[in-house]
C-alpha cells in the first residue's frame, strides 16, 4: 500500500498548496478504486469533494466573468464559463499541478490509464478545489483557480467569439457524429407583444439543451449555449467511446 502521508506531503510541496487539515487533501486525492482495494481505510473517496468543487468553480468564474465583462450578455458569459470549466480544460489544470501522479488509485485503474483519463483528472481537480474551500474558504480556492483561469481566458474568448453558439454546436455534432442538431419550439406563452418562446435542441434523439427567449432564434441560441455548457452530460450516452473527442 502507498505511504499516504509521505505522498500527500510530496504533492503539497510540489504543487505549492498548503492545508491546515491534510485529511481534506488526502480525500481529494483518493479515487474510489483505491478504497475498493483497501476497505480497511476509514476515509472517503473524492466524489463528494468533486461535487463541492464544481459548485465553487461556478461561483468563482461566474463572479469573475460578471465583473470582468460588464457589457457581455448572459449567453456570452455562460459560453465563456462553459469553455473554462469543461472537462478538457480542468483536466489540463490537473496536469499542470501533476494531480494524476498523486492520486491514490487501485492497481486495475492505474493499469487501464486512470492517471491520464480526462474525466478522472477533471474530477480530481474539482475535488482539490472543494478541499481548499473547506480548509481555507473561498479565498483559498481562488488562489489556486484564478491564476489558471487567467492564463486560459484569452483562448476561451477567441473560441467563444469566433462563432455563434448554434454554429459551434453544429460543428461539434457533425464533426463527431455526422448528425445535425435539431431545434424544436416546445412552448410559447404570453401576449403577442411580449411572447416568450422555449426551444429545445436534440442530437441523435437526446435533448441536450433548452433555451428561453423573446424570439425563436434567441431561444435557439440559448438552447445551443446550454448544450455546449453541458456537453459532458449528453456526450457520454450519445458518443460512448468517442466522448473524448468532444472534450
Amino acid at each position: 500500500m502507498v505511504d499516504e502521508p509521505a505522498a500527500i506531503d510530496a504533492f503539497a510541496a510540489r504543487s505549492g498548496l498548503t492545508f491546515g487539515d491534510l485529511s481534506l487533501l488526502r480525500m481529494a486525492l483518493t479515487h474510489r478504486s483505491y478504497l475498493n482495494e483497501h476497505p480497511e481505510l476509514d476515509w472517503d473517496d473524492n466524489e463528494r469533494l468533486e461535487y463541492l468543487g464544481d459548485a465553487v468553480l461556478d461561483l468563482l468564474l461566474g463572479e469573475h466573468l460578471y465583473l470582468s465583462f460588464p457589457q457581455a450578455r448572459e449567453g456570452e458569459l455562460t459560453a465563456l464559463r462553459a469553455a473554462l470549466v469543461r472537462r478538457s480544460t480542468l483536466a489540463r489544470f490537473a496536469e499542470e499541478l501533476e494531480i494524476g501522479e498523486a492520486l491514490f488509485m487501485g492497481h486495475g485503474e492505474i493499469e487501464t490509464g486512470g492517471r491520464e483519463r480526462a474525466a478522472t483528472l477533471c474530477g480530481a481537480f474539482e475535488a482539490v478545489v472543494g478541499a481548499l474551500y473547506l480548509d481555507q474558504g473561498i479565498g483559498g480556492a481562488a488562489a489556486l483557480v484564478m491564476p489558471l483561469v487567467e492564463a486560459e481566458l484569452s483562448a476561451a474568448q477567441v473560441e467563444v467569439s469566433d462563432k455563434d453558439p448554434k454554429s459551434r454546436l453544429q460543428e461539434l455534432s457533425q464533426g463527431v457524429l455526422g448528425v445535425t442538431p435539431r431545434y424544436r419550439t416546445v412552448n410559447a406563452e404570453g401576449p403577442d407583444h411580449a411572447k416568450m418562446f422555449t426551444v429545445e435542441v436534440s442530437i441523435a434523439g437526446v435533448v441536450c439543451g433548452v433555451g428561453l427567449g423573446s424570439a425563436k432564434q434567441i431561444a435557439a441560441q440559448e438552447a445551443a449555449i446550454a448544450a455546449l455548457a453541458n456537453r459532458d452530460a449528453w456526450a457520454t450516452p450519445i458518443l460512448g467511446q468517442h466522448v473524448e473527442n468532444v472534450t
